[in-house]
């Protein structure tokens, strides 16, 4: 085999492998910047994260629970909350639409929608 012709090959096996890599990351990433947070089935708050001023909100719950939820920079993330296991404030920064911050106690849900609102 030539090095020019193994030169070519290992080019292409490049740019394949660079494609599918290219696909996964964009596969994961929410289709826009609106997010929707419910609870028990109401939609309280929707949001385009990247016209959202940075605030914290809070979500009372009948049973004295609660959840603080905060935009910062463009992020939407459970801060606080006082639920016995706290998933959802360790679940982070939303950033996937397959993946929203759930507080099942509290039954707060937070992720991704489409501009109407439709996940």
């Amino acid at each position: 085999m030539s090095k020019k012709l193994l030169a070519v090959l290992i080019c292409l096996g490049l740019i394949f492998i660079s494609s599918i890599v290219i696909v996964v990351i964009r596969a994961n990433q929410p289709a826009g910047q609106m997010v929707e947070i419910i609870q028990d089935g109401a939609t309280l708050y929707t949001f385009d994260l990247s016209k959202a001023k940075n605030q914290t909100i809070r979500i009372d719950t009948p049973d004295s629970g609660y959840n603080v939820v905060t935009i910062q920079d463009g992020t939407i993330f459970m801060s606080e909350a006082n639920c016995p296991d706290l998933i959802c404030v360790h679940t982070g920064v939303l950033r996937s639409e397959n993946v929203p911050i759930v507080c099942l106690p509290h039954k707060v849900i937070i992720h991704f929608v489409d501009g109407e609102g439709i996940a």
